[in-house]
């Protein structure tokens, strides 16, 4: 394992073009039988087993370990993404010594392996209580190869930001050379970026890492996560393809226009051009390729010899949406 929790992920960009290390591997989509990516349905097995989700996820490790991929992101409530990572690590290494791990805790996973049809497939609580059982959860699985550690998905007024008991677990875990952080959702991103700059332990920080959701579509977080860059924060991008809505087969719309004329133009793939805009926010530390298939992956990493001029930049500016309009949308995708 890496000594530093950043050891072995992306540096922070000293060029316009990201390199192929930059871009981390999520596993979101394939940990489970069930997620809200646009056409996911026909992206994996009919038959969504245990067996054939491992296969899968060991397969798009491999591909990215070999192209370059060194941070992989998780999350206890990703079904059995966790053990998924944690079996391949044992059985590669070299590539364990090499890449970052970052993992979530905070939600449960309570779809019993259903990928639709169910009430919740996951529940949040972010109680000292479920951060205990999820660390000694993640830990049995990952052991000292947890780099990254992130509260899932706070937003303004989460006890994460308030709970002294929960701040002292997490500082303890910081002490003991785990990177702690939290992830973001929701139109106020912003703010729960700021609140969390603000908290301390015995007058340090406690968070230094964030995975914030921001694409073309939904860029509202940019102002924040600069602030957390600036402190010295590992921000890590998540949903750069806006759950599938930039994908090419999705990207038909007028509100993906400017993307499908520099895709034509640039003959890039629109997945490939959506990451590596995301890429080229110099606050980007990593961004997360969300892929399910081999075919999905190979075409996000080209993200890395996407060349974006800020004419191209600023041409795909005018794709954002009001934040509460775009999480309007996301909540309504349908678990397939």
């Amino acid at each position: 394992m890496p000594t530093d929790p950043t050891a072995g992920a992306p540096a922070r960009p000293q060029a316009a073009r990201p390199q192929p290390a930059r871009l981390g591997l999520g596993t979101a989509a394939v940990g489970r039988p069930g997620y809200i990516t646009l056409g996911r349905d026909t992206d994996l097995p009919a038959d969504r087993t245990v067996e054939a989700l491992r296969e899968r996820t060991h397969a798009l490790l491999d591909a990215a370990y070999a192209a370059g991929v060194r941070y992989l992101d998780t999350a206890r409530s990703y079904g059995r993404a966790e053990e998924f990572l944690a079996q391949w690590l044992d059985e590669h290494p070299e590539a364990a010594a090499e890449v970052t791990v970052g993992s979530k805790w905070g939600y449960t996973y309570t779809a019993g392996w259903q990928a639709s049809g169910v009430a919740a497939h996951e529940v949040k609580e972010h109680s000292t209580a479920v951060f205990d059982r999820q660390v000694r959860e993640t830990r049995a699985l990952l052991g000292d190869r947890l780099d990254v550690y992130l509260v899932h998905s706070v937003v303004p007024g989460s006890p994460a930001l308030t709970d002294p008991a929960l701040h002292e677990r997490l500082a303890a875990l910081a002490a003991d050379g785990v990177r702690v952080g939290l992830s973001t959702s929701g139109p106020a991103q912003g703010d729960t970026i700021r609140e969390a700059l603000a908290v301390t332990v015995d007058g340090r920080p406690l968070f230094t890492a964030v995975q914030a959701t921001w694409n073309l579509l939904e860029t509202s977080a940019a102002p924040a996560l600069a602030e957390a860059h600036a402190a010295g924060w590992f921000v890590v991008v998540k949903e750069g393809m806006a759950n599938g809505r930039l994908a090419g087969r999705n990207a038909t719309g007028p509100d993906t226009a400017a993307l499908r004329t520099l895709a034509d133009r640039t003959a890039t793939a629109p997945d490939a051009l959506a990451l590596a805009a995301a890429a080229a926010q110099p606050w980007a530390d990593v961004v997360l390729s969300g892929a399910a298939t081999l075919d999905q992956l190979a075409s996000n990493l080209t993200a890395a010899d996407a060349r974006l001029t800020p004419q191209d930049l600023a041409a795909l500016d005018g794709m954002a949406e009001p934040a509460e309009a775009y999480w309007r949308t996301r909540s309504e995708l349908p678990w397939a």
